[in-house]
């Protein structure tokens, strides 16, 4: 029962009967779900295998220690490939995403009718589809290697390098253009001069931040054929070469946290 404050006065109030009902109904609907969707998950889990999982576990890990570490060598140049997937998808994806952005802002869209909803449904659709999804595809179409990889980077940040410059172009000072629009200014002169300087950092932000997330991404591309070190990891995991997985995991999370300093310091000198 909910407790009015009146002053310094608290008084119960009982709640009426439809509205309590309706709250036991809502509990009732979600223990439903929960005990059904348990079902689901217990029918597809083979609990024998749950219940000696950590015994795998200690077993797995005894086996990845130590690393291999003279296999160093042969992870120089997919290091590479990564970072090259990585940089280069990026790049691919800011050329892409400026002009979508600048068609999915309202205060810059020539059209709200037609080029607006496109470029709206392009960031979606970008988003909504994971970079493995789109190495697996270009995988198919182009064959394996670094430039599917590049590809399906650049695919994969459109949605996202658009969507955070779209709304930073909605968010500008509109004083500032509507002075330069009073000089007499042309459209793309407006842009260059009114717009354009107002998004630069928000710009170049957004492009550190994504070029930290896609060597994240790029680094696991290689399980479906994209280049790269996880093309090492795929072959030593089939391999159970267990000493190569740790070392290359422990490359991966030494290049991850590598970009992260980088990507911080970048970003707070723009900043």
């Amino acid at each position: 029962m909910p407790v009015r404050d009146l002053g310094a006065t608290k008084v119960w109030q009982r709640r009426e009967r439809s509205r309590q009902l309706m709250i036991w109904a809502g509990y009732l609907t979600v223990g439903m779900i929960f005990v059904y969707c348990w079902n689901l998950v217990s029918e597809t889990t083979i609990w024998m295998f749950v219940w000696d999982a950590h015994n795998q576990a200690v077993d797995l890990g005894e086996r990845m220690v130590p690393p291999k570490w003279d296999y160093m060598s042969k992870l120089w140049w997919p290091i590479w490939d990564t970072l090259n997937i990585a940089t280069l998808g990026t790049v691919l994806a800011l050329i892409m995403a400026v002009p979508v952005a600048f068609f999915a802002a309202r205060n810059t869209t020539p059209s709200t009718v037609i080029l607006r909803p496109i470029a709206l449904f392009i960031i979606v659709a970008s988003r909504s589809i994971n970079s493995l999804i789109w190495a697996l595809m270009l995988v198919t179409i182009l064959g394996p290697g670094v430039f599917a990889g590049i590809i399906a980077i650049g695919l994969r940040s459109i949605g996202f390098c658009a969507k955070l410059l779209y709304e930073a172009i909605e968010e500008i000072d509109e004083q500032q253009v509507e002075a330069i629009r009073a000089t007499g200014a042309s459209g793309p002169q407006i842009l260059v001069y009114g717009v354009v300087p107002q998004i630069l950092p928000a710009f170049a932000g957004i492009s550190v931040f994504r070029w930290d997330i896609n060597i994240r991404e790029s680094t696991v591309l290689g399980l479906v054929g994209a280049g790269g070190i996880g093309l090492q990891l795929n072959a030593s995991i089939t391999n159970l070469a267990w000493t190569q997985v740790s070392l290359i995991l422990l490359v991966i999370i030494a290049t991850v946290v590598l970009s992260e300093w980088v990507s911080a310091k970048v970003r707070h000198a723009i900043i």
